[in-house]
């Protein structure tokens, strides 16, 4: 067990379905989860990290996510993102930080209009990232993905930019499961402290799950996150 377990607030927003998962996932990569309500208005005293966990907030009305960017705490979670807090989005949690204008891009409904769940292959594109930092480039993880509005997409002056300025961290390998733009599975701001992903790494913690991929994304995270503790920011 690692001595300093950095505290990772998981985000429960009304229709969350994971974050219970992610909290038992996180745990397990030695961090130390905090269950936040969506009501809340502050994060945890000493918050190293945040993740927005997948699930259906709202009923997905409007959109996915469109209703979860106004809850009271993601005002905090924007102010600790602008200070260079690390902040991770799954699933629905992707689609509300693309709504909430911390990410760039929409994820819309999946270009086969069905919902789906199974296991998808994922290519690493970058390793220099807080996320991604147990990867080795290029190379391939087994994560499963659940969702009906998982196609990323924007504008061709924005999918351009995100090639140009790198920001693309994981693409979908072999088969397009969602008709995502470039084949995106994750991406990251600019300043590389936020990202979001479709696919689920907490539901690939242990290879009796079948596979435990997951962890190299939620490991980075709380090896980031160590190091926030270590020199806050």
């Amino acid at each position: 067990m690692t001595p300093n377990r950095p505290k990772i607030a998981v985000i429960t927003f009304l229709g969350s379905l994971d974050d219970h998962d992610a909290a038992w996932a996180l745990a397990a990569v030695d961090a130390e989860p905090q269950l936040v309500w969506h009501a809340e208005t502050e994060l945890p005293k000493d918050t190293a990290a945040v993740v927005l966990p997948g699930g259906f907030s709202y009923g997905d009305y409007l959109r996915g996510g469109a209703i979860a960017r106004f809850a009271p705490i993601m005002e905090s979670v924007t102010e600790f993102a602008a200070k260079g807090g690390l902040v991770l989005g799954i699933c629905n949690g992707f689609q509300i930080l693309c709504e909430a204008g911390l990410l760039p891009g929409v994820l819309i409904r999946n270009a086969s209009l069905s919902f789906v769940c199974r296991d998808t292959t994922l290519r690493v594109e970058r390793t220099d990232t807080p996320f991604t930092s147990r990867c080795e480039q290029g190379q391939r993880l087994s994560i499963p993905i659940k969702h009906g509005y998982g196609n990323f997409t924007g504008s061709d002056e924005l999918l351009a930019e995100l090639e140009e300025k790198n920001q693309i961290v994981l693409r979908y390998h072999g088969d397009n499961p969602n008709g995502s733009a470039f084949q995106i599975a994750g991406v990251v701001n600019e300043r590389g402290n936020v990202m979001g992903m479709m696919p689920h790494p907490e539901h690939a913690v242990d290879r009796l799950l079948g596979s435990d991929d997951g962890a190299l994304i939620l490991a980075s995270l709380a090896d980031a996150a160590r190091e926030r503790n270590a020199a806050p920011v």
